[in-house]
């Protein structure tokens, strides 16, 4: 029973055909014992199919792309990096009066994500820094501070609106 896996088939039937074996109603009541709940589909995955997953774990991380000379490397929780995502989609979408550093949109689309540590790998700028801190501070101001604390924890910036205009500049710890 263990050889049949539970998955979400987001691409087409061609493709989970080639891929998987579908089970039986036999089968599936079988499995709904197992499970002790309703089974209403899983997919047997054939050797091969086993082997690309063992295959895809051993893979190492890409290599980052090249630093710029100033940069400093910079690890980032999933949340953290999902509030410095949702900041630039809010720029792009053009409902942000400060707009953040150059280049920060793209070491976030070249971000790289660390499989054993759980973070996004990413190399920034001082000023890039601080536009991650900006953001990070819109999240804390919305009711969540975790993320902006660790990362002035971190790496010893955070956005301090009572200094200089709000948004353009942090002070270290």
């Amino acid at each position: 029973m263990r050889c049949w896996l539970r998955c979400i088939i987001t691409c087409r039937s061609w493709r989970a055909e080639v891929w998987s074996r579908w089970p039986t109603g036999e089968t599936r009541a079988e499995l709904s014992a197992w499970e002790q709940r309703p089974v209403r589909w899983a997919a047997r995955l054939p050797a091969a199919s086993h082997d690309v997953l063992a295959f895809a774990r051993l893979l190492p991380d890409p290599a980052p792309p090249k630093p710029p000379a100033d940069a400093r490397p910079v690890q980032l929780l999933p949340s953290q990096m999902m509030v410095v995502q949702m900041y630039l989609a809010l720029v792009r979408a053009g409902q942000t009066k400060t707009v953040p550093a150059d280049g920060l949109a793209e070491q976030v689309r070249d971000a790289v994500r660390d499989r054993v540590a759980g973070r996004w790998r990413l190399c920034l700028t001082r000023p890039q820094m601080e536009s991650v801190a900006y953001a990070l501070w819109l999240r804390q101001v919305t009711g969540a501070a975790g993320e902006a604390r660790r990362f002035a924890r971190d790496y010893g910036i955070f956005h301090d609106p009572a200094v200089g205009r709000a948004g353009s500049r942090t002070t270290g710890l």
